[in-house]
């Protein structure tokens, strides 16, 4: 059903909808609410200094907005609640000033400060009743959390949602139907209903997962690769070649790379390795095994920085054995893609490496026979399988310096052979990692300083580009101009944020590369890929903002020669958990405190949604379900039971084509 004959929705919303993802009745039905209020007014007498409460007030003034800048604004009011007159502010809601006329009864939920008599608050609610349970969606600009629930109102007079849980587990677990847990999902009335419907959706949701990667792991392992006539001797004379002596995963990997590509069935291995730990020259070695075989490799990365890290790193390294490297990116002259995509159709290319350019149309191989994608989860099933499909059933390497979890990456990963590298390669020192308060930002400036003086540079990190007033975080533009005042302006500083154009931000890599820029302040665009020796220091404000995993890779953009490199983390509040980054290097250590600390958001936030799809399940809280389901869904498969679903039987040829 269309979303335009949902009663509510015009052209205008529908648009916004859409940008969430939301382009028909089950994708609204679907848009489960992340969390829930429940609304119980209290008498503000009764307030908590600090603690979020809701309280009723009758509006008592015009109230004001002020515009602080192009997107802030603040609208304040005064109310009287329980006899006591209380200024009340919120910010970015100048489109509810028309509703609070004088005399209007409301609700604020938020937090009193007594001393002051002021409210700040998180949402102004009209006509609620006290008790009740209302639905929390993430939402987007110009969608207020009220027209979600109206319409999902509506919307829920539609719902003839499908079981898609094969009945004999229905029964087993007495679950409810599909359209009952959706009901009691976006309109619940007891904590039980929540409960009830959230287990039901849950199953349906990573049953359906298990299944995908069941299924996928049947198929992969029946599929048929190219069998390559190596000798063994091979991968010694690639490691003697070598300018750095291999860990040992990286020489089991190696290994686990060789069976597969000797052997009938195609190789669909996952190379998964801590921040720094060498995954790159693993990756190296498939490709010189498959060059000596006779065929052509491509490498696709997820930036146009990596993709020319790739060429610049892997040329010089390959040069020596006669493998002929071409880059291929979106940015290049058309005339210079022409000649490259003539090449390699004609086999005067061996490796090709780029971004998403690599899967145009006029992009052919003549014997394409092995893939590698870096940070693989950064590319969708379909750009993955179209560089795929342009070989003859060529084998798979995927790379991901995530580190997750060992049994969760069994699980996520079922459906590929995995390899993880631990081990740092020799020489390299463990980054000296310290938590400063932001009242002792000083000794931080000395030994940025001290870093400087020996011609070092230094990343500096920042949540935010610009200030906001809702919150007291450090923005890169501020950052700028108090390390310019600092250093007293004698230090090239430049800032990289997703917002820039890309030639611009190639500029200001090219020039922190080149030791140009000797300070480089940043939002998070630099945690994946960015390789600079030089970079001894990395600097991260506001860092009880992230999660430690987070920290943990962007920490890993230094350390990355023999020097001795720190990673300090400034925080404006003492938070134990970061801590753990002062006790350790160890990527894997970590993702495991920060699964135990914050659960799966952090390594598979919105970002990474391609690697996790889940939608109300998570892969910490829900985990033993998840085992359930990849049991339960097996049994399914083995029984062949879903041959006489419609549903699973699609899944099933959808699963087949895409691999």
């Amino acid at each position: 059903m269309e979303l335009k004959k949902i009663k509510g929705i015009g052209p205008v919303l529908e648009k916004k909808l859409n940008n969430l993802g939301i382009n028909n009745l089950d994708d609204l039905l679907n848009y489960y609410p992340y969390k829930y209020n429940f609304i119980n007014i209290v008498d503000i007498n009764k307030a908590v200094e600090d603690e979020s409460i809701t309280i009723k007030g009758v509006v008592v003034d015009l109230p004001r907005v002020q515009y602080i800048k192009r997107n802030l604004n603040r609208l304040s009011f005064k109310v009287m609640s329980s006899d006591i007159l209380i200024n009340a502010t919120i910010f970015n809601r100048a489109f509810l000033k028309a509703n609070l006329t004088i005399g209007k009864e409301i609700v604020l939920i938020g937090k009193y400060n007594k001393l002051k008599a002021s409210f700040v608050a998180s949402d102004i609610k009209f006509n609620i009743i006290n008790n009740s349970i209302e639905p929390v969606y993430h939402l987007q600009e110009g969608i207020t959390n009220s027209a979600i629930i109206k319409i999902m109102a509506e919307a829920l007079k539609y719902n003839r949602a499908i079981d898609l849980v094969p009945e004999e587990y229905i029964k087993e677990y007495s679950f409810i139907s599909k359209i009952e847990a959706l009901n009691l999902i976006h309109k619940p009335k007891s904590m039980e209903d929540i409960s009830i419907a959230s287990k039901r959706l849950k199953y349906e949701e990573l049953f359906e997962f298990m299944f995908k990667i069941n299924c996928l792991k049947r198929i992969n392992n029946k599929a048929k690769g190219i069998k390559r006539d190596v000798d063994i001797s091979s991968i010694n004379n690639f490691m003697k070649e070598l300018p750095f002596e291999l860990t040992k995963d990286q020489i089991t990997a190696i290994e686990d790379i060789y069976k597969d590509l000797v052997n009938q069935s195609r190789m669909n291995r996952l190379i998964l390795g801590d921040v720094g730990s060498g995954k790159t020259i693993v990756a190296t070695y498939a490709i010189y095994l498959n060059y000596l075989s006779g065929y052509q490799s491509a490498l696709m990365a997820p930036t146009e920085i990596l993709a020319e890290q790739h060429y610049k790193s892997l040329s010089s390294l390959l040069k020596k054995f006669n493998i002929k490297v071409e880059l291929l990116t979106g940015s290049m002259k058309k005339s210079d893609k022409n000649k490259i995509v003539d090449r390699l159709a004609n086999g005067d290319i061996d490796l090709l490496i780029g971004t998403h350019a690599l899967i145009s149309n006029n992009v052919s191989f003549k014997n394409l026979a092995l893939v590698v994608t870096d940070e693989q989860h950064r590319f969708g099933v379909g750009q993955r399988n179209t560089l795929h499909d342009k070989g003859i059933s060529p084998d798979v390497l995927y790379l991901s310096a995530t580190p997750i979890p060992r049994t969760y990456a069994l699980t996520i990963y079922g459906d590929l052979d995995i390899s993880i590298i631990k081990t740092k390669p020799k020489g390299r020192k463990e980054i000296i990692t310290k938590v400063f308060k932001e009242d002792k930002i000083k000794d931080v400036l000395y030994k940025m300083l001290e870093e400087l003086k020996m011609g070092h540079q230094i990343y500096v990190v920042s949540p935010l580009i610009e200030n906001n007033e809702e919150n007291d975080m450090k923005s890169v533009l501020e950052l700028k101009n108090k390390l310019s005042l600092a250093f007293q302006n004698k230090v090239e500083i430049a800032i990289l944020h997703g917002k820039l154009k890309q030639n611009e931000k190639d500029k200001i890599m090219e020039d922190y590369k080149n030791g140009i820029i000797r300070i480089l302040i940043s939002t998070t665009v630099i945690e994946v890929g960015i390789d600079v020796p030089n970079s001894t220091m990395m600097v991260i404000f506001n860092s009880e903002r992230f999660g430690l995993a987070t920290l943990h890779q962007l920490r890993g953009r230094v350390g990355r020669n023999d020097l001795q490199s720190y990673c300090y983390l400034i925080s404006n509040m003492e938070i134990e958990r970061l801590k753990v980054l002062e006790e350790s290097n160890d990527g894997f250590y970590i993702s495991e405190k920060d699964f135990q600390l914050r659960g799966g958001g952090d390594l598979f936030g919105e970002k990474q949604s391609g690697l996790i799809p889940f939608k109300i399940a998570n892969l910490k809280d829900d985990y033993k379900l998840l085992l359930q389901t990849k049991e339960d869904s097996n049994k399914y498969i083995e029984s062949n039971k879903y041959l006489e679903n419609d549903y699973y039987k699609e899944l099933i040829k959808e699963i087949s084509f895409i691999n």
